[in-house]
């Protein structure tokens, strides 16, 4: 069976996760237990909904130095490995959890140094892949230095001319030429969306109506990511707030991308609002349980998206 989704990550990275309890700054650490994932964006989303039963395949750009441990996790994961490798070795992005303190510290390195001529195999590639029956592609994560701003936009538009959707999940200078090309999906977070339109998102209120802002513009659907609040969606006339339940969290690392791929996984299912809102919930908490970008086993899944509280919003 041909996949029918892809995620498309153009800056990727291979996730470090150190358990170091106690860590303190200007001083020697222990750490405790190290754990190495291929990552970023669009390879986590890929990765949550492999784990959930989907035909995926992942493209974009690998630094080819050190591309053994991607292609692993797809032969793995059984997500059909489409990535252009190019010159240089991908990031890594560390990860320091202290379950004493439970505090996370990250340090994202910077990664791939990508050109025209990159861009263009990358192009080519999602070409072949829609040709042969795309129904979803999801655009991840950061732009890597050497690619323009608009790199998202022309994409999406290559997508749509093609009757693919596209649910995207970016921030900064990315972000808002992505959006005027009016994708399918957008989740971002309060503070990328409130840095987009240059305000402050702190309450579900302020959330709503930057959701509904953009809806008016085009987009089918914006998921507003609020952390312990929840998250806001928005889709026409329709808005809910979801509430978590509390959890134990084990690590922050792929939370936002799980919310991605469960609203990529809500939308081939055709499910209403409330529902979409509590099994993209149920994902990213579902992530939150876990060391690394992973996901539990279907039945924890459907039991978190049970705790979740839905509220319809005005």
């Amino acid at each position: 069976m041909q996949p029918t989704i892809a995620t498309l990550t153009l800056n990727a990275a291979i996730d470090q996760t150190v358990m170091v309890p106690g860590f303190a700054l200007d001083a020697v650490n222990r750490v405790e237990t190290v754990q190495r994932d291929a990552g970023g964006k669009g390879v986590n989303v890929a990765s949550f909904l492999a784990h959930f039963g989907h035909k995926i395949v992942a493209t974009g750009l690998l630094g080819q130095e050190n591309d053994a441990i991607f292609a692993r996790h797809f032969a793995h994961a059984g997500i059909l490995d489409a990535c252009t490798r190019c010159e240089g070795a991908t990031r890594t992005n560390v990860k320091i959890v202290d379950p004493a303190q439970d505090q996370v510290t990250d340090l994202n390195f910077p990664g791939i140094v990508a050109g025209a001529a990159d861009l263009v195999l990358v192009s080519e590639t999602l070409a072949r892949l829609m040709a042969r029956g795309l129904d979803w592609l999801g655009l991840c994560g950061s732009l890597p230095a050497g690619l323009p701003a608009d790199t998202y936009a022309r994409l999406i538009a290559q997508a749509q001319a093609e009757g693919v959707k596209v649910a995207l999940d970016t921030s900064g200078a990315a972000l808002g030429p992505a959006l005027a090309a009016r994708p399918d999906i957008v989740k971002p977070n309060a503070a990328e969306l409130g840095a987009y339109l240059g305000c402050v998102i702190a309450t579900p209120a302020d959330a709503l109506a930057a959701a509904h802002d953009l809806v008016a513009k085009g987009i089918g659907l914006v998921a507003v990511s609020m952390g312990a609040e929840g998250a806001v969606l928005v889709r026409g006339c329709e808005a809910v707030h979801a509430r978590p339940p509390h959890i134990a969290i084990a690590s922050t690392v792929g939370a936002g991308d799980a919310m991605v791929a469960g609203l990529i996984h809500a939308a081939t299912l055709g499910l209403d609002l409330a529902a979409t809102a509590r099994i993209a919930t149920a994902f990213s908490l579902g992530a939150l349980g876990e060391i690394g970008p992973r996901l539990p086993g279907r039945a924890r899944i459907e039991a978190l998206a049970h705790a979740v509280e839905i509220t319809a919003l005005g």
